[in-house]
């Protein structure tokens, strides 16, 4: 993977992508009412689509119909690795597409635990083009913080390290970090958006309420994933959604997942798999949930991630129209 910019250097560029982005903001105001009219503030991850921005952007705008996108990885770099020119680009396209970026897709915290087992979920080669240690984690947030300004977001991802057998004896020291991150990041008026990832400590909606609970930052909120907490065996809706708390909820990723005969999972296209999401869609509307939700397709099955994803987002639109969330 190419040596990304030096931290300064990043940060010094991204301070002057961030007051173009302000001072565009103006201009975008015109595009914010997206043609596909929901209870929720729909989005897809662009590099479900093309790893090619502007190809990906066209196809949520214009074909998608949709006002928001949220941002992973980009011209095969994660977000976080972007250059000055790299930034300003993708500006420039979402002013063209008339999107706004739900939150910045960061790899922060998705590494292992110093001093823990290696986790066997922890991969080999870097995933979404980000290979970040633990020492490097400050980094990690002080990147996604400029890209997300310079973007016009103040909401960054985060995760609860690769997954261990036995969490318990680092738990209370994974919570301290959690919380102290959350205040580092409130300091700069960024929320973070904690997602319950299979692979992760933190998978189910019970799990996420047991670490919601510990951290109580009021910027610390959750990224509701229920493909993630069925892949990990959790009846996502109406189980692990009961158990969490409401107010709490930050955004919101929708993939499907289906039970193989072995008791493996796999995924699925919306509403093709197990997850009851007409009623997980019902019961957001009326828990007065009126936020950013992302399409996160990772099913394969289209041919191509532009047909998959296209798919997978009819599929979406359907069980949101029978939610009565249309």
């Amino acid at each position: 993977m190419p040596e990304p910019p030096s931290r300064r250097k990043f940060l010094t560029n991204l301070g002057g992508a961030a007051a173009v982005s302000l001072a565009s903001q103006g201009n975008a105001q015109a595009f914010l009412s997206p043609a596909l009219n929901s209870r929720f503030k729909l989005s897809v991850i662009t590099d479900e689509i093309s790893q090619d921005l502007g190809h990906a952007l066209e196809i949520a705008s214009e074909e998608f119909g949709l006002g928001f996108v949220e941002m992973r990885t980009l011209w095969n770099k994660n977000i976080i690795s972007l250059d000055q020119k790299e930034i300003a680009e993708t500006q420039k396209l979402l002013q063209k597409y008339g999107l706004r970026v739900t939150d910045i897709a960061s790899p922060l915290f998705k590494t292992d635990w110093p001093g823990a087992p290696k986790s066997k979920y922890s991969p080999a080669a870097p995933q979404f083009g980000a290979d970040y240690p633990f020492e490097k984690q400050a980094e990690v947030l002080e990147r996604s913080v400029a890209v997300g300004k310079a973007l016009g977001t103040n909401r960054v991802r985060c995760f609860d390290f690769w997954r261990l057998d036995e969490p318990d004896p680092y738990r209370s020291a994974m919570n301290d970090v959690l919380r102290k991150t959350a205040e580092d990041a409130n300091k700069k008026d960024i929320i973070l958006l904690l997602e319950n990832e299979f692979a992760c400590n933190t998978a189910t909606g019970a799990e996420a309420a047991r670490t919601l609970a510990d951290v109580q930052s009021p910027n610390f909120l959750l990224n509701w994933d229920p493909g993630n907490a069925a892949y990990r065996g959790e009846i996502a809706f109406p189980d692990g959604f009961q158990k969490l708390p409401k107010e709490r909820i930050g955004h919101v990723h929708c993939k499907d997942a289906v039970r193989k005969a072995d008791g493996t999972y796999e995924w699925a296209a919306m509403g093709r798999g197990i997850i009851d999401y007409v009623g997980q869609f019902r019961a957001l509307a009326q828990a007065g949930y009126r936020g950013t939700m992302s399409l996160e397709t990772h099913w394969k099955g289209g041919g191509s991630a532009e047909e998959s994803s296209r798919q997978s987002f009819a599929g979406m639109k359907q069980l949101l129209g029978k939610a009565g969330a249309l």
